[in-house]
């Protein structure tokens, strides 16, 4: 596998606002190439605080499902991981603590700026890795499966990356099934969360991702796409009642 490259000097000048507002501040969910740079540049404006307020809003319950991905990856140490939408790369520290060999990739230059991990830095987009074939052992990825635009192709490029007998697991948001805990989630998801991002990072970000959970399929059909793009023992396992979930496979 060739090295990582690295994050480049710098970057082309975007247009962070449409009339006014942030391109992500939009009642309707944008799709196609409109989502792709609502994503980047969203989280380039997010970056600097990105930490700070996960751990906040999520009563660093973050930092245990992190753990939990990386325990489920059950490969063995000196492993080869790609950490994709790896954002400040909490997830690549969790792997080198487990002994692995992760590499860090995301679309996001401020993201990738604000990495301490250590951990080899490369910007790209995840649903075109620029990996060869069966190259790597494993692949995680932490909360980004609904920013995607296509994700049964991000499934089919897991499947072209990962070698036979590699695993992957993939973190996201979830939609608890009782009732009285899905009432709870919502309310907090939907109103406090953009409350907290509101106050201390930027508001329109934090109202984004709520409703970016209506981007995600139900279990059945992402795991179903993943035994499409060649994974096999897949499952879906909801966490912390529900309000996350956490996607396992292993390469056929």
């Amino acid at each position: 596998m060739p090295e990582p490259t690295s994050i480049p000097e710098h970057e082309q000048e975007r247009e962070h606002e449409r009339d006014g507002r942030a391109v992500w501040d939009t009642d309707a969910l944008p799709e196609g190439d409109e989502k792709v740079r609502a994503v980047r540049e969203m989280f380039d404006t997010i970056a600097p605080r990105y930490d700070m307020v996960n751990r906040i809003m999520t009563l660093r319950l973050d930092v245990r499902w992190r753990r939990r991905a990386v325990r489920d990856l059950r490969l063995p140490s000196g492993s080869r991981v790609l950490d994709l939408a790896s954002g400040t790369g909490d997830l690549c520290v969790d792997l080198t603590r487990a002994g692995h060999r992760p590499i860090s990739i995301d679309l996001s230059f401020g993201m990738l700026a604000a990495d301490r991990s250590g951990a080899p830095l490369v910007q790209a987009d995840i649903l075109r890795l620029p990996v060869p074939d069966g190259a790597v052992d494993g692949v995680t990825c932490g909360f980004a499966l609904r920013n995607l635009v296509e994700l049964p192709a991000f499934f089919d490029e897991l499947g072209r990356v990962v070698r036979s007998g590699g695993r992957i697991a993939l973190l996201d948001v979830g939609v608890p099934r009782n009732r009285v805990v899905r009432w709870g989630n919502g309310i907090y998801f939907g109103k406090v969360v953009p409350r907290i991002g509101g106050w201390l990072s930027d508001p329109a970000a934090y109202r984004y991702l709520p409703k970016s959970v209506a981007y995600l399929p139900e279990p059945p059909e992402m795991l179903g796409l993943l035994r499409s793009a060649g994974f096999v023992d897949v499952e879906h396992r909801p966490l912390s009642g529900g309000i996350t979930q956490l996607l396992t496979g292993t390469r056929g």
